[in-house]
Order: C-alpha cells, then structure tokens, then sequence
C-alpha cells in the first residue's frame, strides 16, 4: 500500500496564489459596499446653509428645524428677502427663507432637485405652524432635459474615469518620456472636454456655457497626471489605488447621485477634496450661478495637477539617481560564479505589462526622457565598435521581446522590459554570436557590454552574469 506524503508548502502556495488573485476584486467589493451604501442610501440634511430674512423669523426656524432635525440645518440671519435670495445666487447658501402673511422659500434646482424636495419638506411643517402656505422659488432652474439637475455628474464621470484610464493605457508607453505623457494627457484632455461639452448642449442636457469645457479639461488631466505619478510608487496596487481615489470615493461623494448637503459628514469632508466632486462644483458654478463659487473647486483642481506632476517629477529623479548610481558602482562585466538565482516577480494581472522599446542611446540620459532598463554597448576583438550588431533580447521562456541594433558608438538601449531574467543575443556579420543572461531587478537599470571574436567555431558562447 502506497502512502502518499505531505507536501506542507502546498497548501501555503495555494493560499498565497489565491491572495494575489483575491485581493483586488475584494478589496473593489469592500470599498463600494463601504462609500457606496452609507454616503447614498438614505440622504438627509446635514449641516444646509439657510439664509433667513429678518432676526425674528431665524430664531424661530432655527428653533423649529433643531427640535425635527438636530444638525440638519445652519441658520444665517440676513436682512430682507432680497438677501435670502441673493445668497442662495452667490451659493453662500443653499437655500433662502422669508417668513410673513407668504412664506417664500428660495432653492436653486441646479444643486439636484432632490436637495430641492427635501428643503421643501422641512419648511413647510414651519409654515404649516404659522398658519401659511410655502411658496417655492427656482432661482437657478437647470434645462428642460436636466429634470433632476445631475446631468453634470454623468459629464464629469465621462471626463474623469477615462483620464484614469489613459493614465493605465500610457504605462504602455515606455518610448514616450514623461514630457511627451503630459502633452498627450492635455491632448487627450482638450480632445475630451471639447467633444463631451458639443454632445451635452446639442443634445440639451447641459447649457451652451464654453467655460465648462475648461472645468472639463482640468478634471481630466488632474485624474490623469495624478494615476500617471502614483503608478510608479503604488505599483501592483495601482489599480486598487485608481479605482478607490476616482470611482469608489469619487462617485458618491461627488454631490450629483445625491447633494452635498444630504451627505453624511464624513462624506461632505471629501467632497471638499475629491476632484469630480470639485468640478461638478465648478460646473455648476459656471453653468447655472454665473460664475460664483468657481474659484476654490478650480483651484483644487490645480491643487491635483500639480501634486501629480511632482510625483512623476520625484519618480523621474529617483530612477536616474538609481540608475546613476548603479553606472557608477558596478560590478565587473563577466561575474566569475553566478550569483544565487532570485524567484522573479509575479506579474500582476490587473496591471498592464509596459511594452519593450528600443531607445535612443543619447537620449537617456534627460531627465524626463524614458530610462533604460537594458543597455550596453558592442566592440569586437580590437574594442572597435560594432555598428548595425543585431541585438535582441528574450525573456526566461525564450520569448522574443524586442529587437535592435547598436548605432556608430557600438551602443544600444532599451527600456520596457520585464523583471526577471533575460537572454540578450548579439550577432553581427563575421563574427561569432554572443550570448549573455542577466537579472532585472525592480527598479534597477543593467548593463550588457559585449566583445565579438571572429568565428572560430559554429556554437555561440554564453556567459551568465546579473547586476
């Protein structure tokens, strides 16, 4: 009878691959399950600014509404109706109230008419007591189409998921330096923000306001610029960390689904922060209000795009000190004994692999210009160079993964590779092919220099050394 023996590292192995291919889309689950639910599913007044004319009236609704609705409201005395109104205009409130023989009260629907219904539902208990009928007034009606005054989240969601998506999608572009990324992200964002305001007024959801493509095009390149710089640091989690920051967090604390004011506070915090929620703010600022309260979600904005240009900037200096350094403190080029063999890096697939380019050998040297991960040069038996060598490069499974040749210096560079082992091939006419082997390391560039003979023989020579 054959016993079988146990294998104690399996079930750890299964664990651990189970982990790596659990952990985002729980992570995804928990953070709609937790921002999704508790910031929408039941909104009530906290915190609503209202301008009340006269001292008499505020100090018996702000009675009235703390005894039905302790926190709901923030009561501001001012001092005609005219007031009331024009705060609720220069969105130094939410709504505005005017007591007397005909209660008035002022909303503006372009906040979302569910904020609306629920300032009318509180005050006309009040008016009730007073013995008077509520009067409503629309002081900032949206369009005929924009029946519920959230259309500008459906725009803003269009001009900020994908700038996420085009931060992921440029990853890929390792031959573009972080220069050519900014200017394409501003491209792709004017391209955006030109197009999606042209649907919004020709199909009458939004008004023909060309200011609103401004607002557009800064949410785009700040989700853009933002993914761009925290790619490098966030790594495997990037996705997890975009999702969460521009989706997850974004969407229900945005005001548009539900209106700032009936946001729990911990939301309402975030909303102050969050960039669609900033410019839904400014859209609505610009669309509706004539401009006022559009400053501070602009500035916020920039506050994003500058944050996330400094994170790329820090990146671009960190990979050329480290590479720097590396250039400067190597090691020999042929390791007499190889070194012990590390287990390469499990690809995540949630993030996109970046794709191997061959570069410009004077250019990495820029900072801004892409870093090479592969470089090296060619010289044959008398250290002349070596131009027009073909050298390619092919991963641990013997995969092509890019191709070059060396220019009139016998150099060539490459970047866009994968961690891990890689076989690079050198062979130029009349001479014997070389072969080395080298290991990637994460944020580490490598060097493979070569020194061509003439053939003496039909088999290539290989040589395993790793930086």
């Amino acid at each position: 009878m054959t016993r079988r023996t146990a294998h104690p590292h399996r079930g750890t192995s299964l664990a651990r691959t189970l982990a790596d291919a659990l952990w985002f889309p729980v992570a995804l689950f928990l953070g709609f399950l937790f921002c999704f639910a508790p910031a929408l599913h039941a909104p009530q007044p906290h915190h609503v600014k209202v301008a009340v004319a006269g001292p008499a009236e505020a100090a018996a609704v702000e009675t009235v509404l703390q005894r039905q609705h302790p926190g709901g409201f923030d009561i501001t005395e001012v001092a005609d109706g005219r007031a009331a109104r024009r705060a609720v205009l220069d969105r130094d409130a939410t709504a505005g109230f005017t007591g007397g023989r005909q209660p008035l009260l002022y909303v503006a629907k372009a906040n979302g008419a569910s904020l609306e219904q629920a300032l009318t539902t509180a005050f006309t208990p009040f008016a009730a007591e007073q013995r008077h009928r509520l009067a409503v007034s629309d002081v900032a009606p949206t369009v005929g189409k924009d029946l519920l005054g959230s259309t500008v989240l459906y725009f803003g969601i269009a001009w900020s998921v994908p700038g996420y998506i085009l931060a992921t999608t440029l990853l890929r572009a390792t031959a573009l330096g972080r220069r050519r990324k900014l200017l394409t992200i501003a491209g792709v964002a004017a391209l955006f923000s030109v197009t999606g305001f042209l649907v919004a007024v020709g199909l009458g959801y939004l008004p023909d306001d060309p200011w609103a493509m401004a607002i557009a095009f800064l949410l785009t390149v700040a989700v853009a610029t933002v993914s761009t710089g925290l790619a490098p640091f966030a790594r495997q989690f990037f996705p997890a960390v975009g999702m969460g920051l521009f989706i997850v967090l974004s969407i229900p604390t945005s005001g548009g689904a539900a209106p700032a004011p009936l946001l729990p506070v911990f939301f309402q915090d975030l909303h102050t922060v969050m960039p669609l929620a900033n410019a839904i703010d400014a859209l609505r600022g610009v669309l509706y209000f004539d401009g006022a309260g559009v400053l501070k979600p602009v500035l916020v904005l920039c506050g994003w795009i500058v944050a996330g240009a400094a994170l790329m900037v820090l990146d671009a200096w960190l990979r050329h000190r480290a590479a720097a350094r590396r250039l400067e403190d190597g090691a020999p080029e042929e390791a007499e004994e190889p070194e012990e063999v590390e287990e390469p890096p499990v690809d995540d697939p949630a993030l996109e692999m970046p794709t191997p380019t061959a570069l410009p050998v004077h250019a990495h040297h820029h900072l801004g210009e892409p870093v090479p991960s592969l470089l090296g040069s060619v010289h044959d038996a008398e250290q002349l160079p070596v131009h027009g060598a073909a050298v390619t490069v092919m991963d641990a499974r013997g995969r092509q993964l890019v191709r070059t040749t060396t220019d009139g210096r016998g150099d060539y560079a490459v970047t866009g590779l994968p961690e891990g082992y890689l076989s690079i091939v050198v062979s130029s006419a009349g001479l014997r092919p070389l072969v080395h082997q080298k290991l990637l390391r994460p944020g580490a560039a490598v060097r493979a220099d070569f020194t061509m003979h003439a053939p003496n023989g039909t088999r290539p020579q290989w040589t395993l050394a790793d930086r």
